[in-house]
């Protein structure tokens, strides 16, 4: 089984954390479901780009991404080469590692 290895975040992951992630899950439901409070103010419809990560190591294993997300992530706080939106980037069988951005466009939350 693949690991999602996630770089300390200050909100949301301090430590930083190791998941042991499934193969075909998104990037993000791997997170929600470990404990990772990752944005998703689309409701993971790749309409907004909240739950924008950067992947560190792992990036060539992973789906490509499409027009739709690609137009998003031109609007993406801290866009790199290697940020996908973690709602349509797919897990394979390699281990990655990924940075969750200190900001997003969302920049008022709910509760905070």
């Amino acid at each position: 089984m693949p690991q999602l290895i996630v770089l300390p975040h200050e909100e949301l992951c301090p430590e930083g954390t190791v998941i042991e992630a499934k193969k075909g899950e998104t990037i993000c439901d791997t997170l929600l479901a470990n404990g990772v409070d990752i944005e998703h103010a689309c409701e993971k419809s790749c309409a907004c780009t909240t739950c924008h990560v950067i992947v560190r190591e792992g990036l060539e294993s992973l789906n490509p991404s499409d027009e739709k997300e690609d137009d998003l992530l031109d609007k993406a706080w801290g866009l790199e080469p290697n940020s996908r939106l973690s709602c349509q980037t797919i897990v394979d069988g390699q281990d990655l590692v990924i940075e969750i951005p200190k900001y997003t466009i969302n920049m008022v939350k709910e509760g905070h």
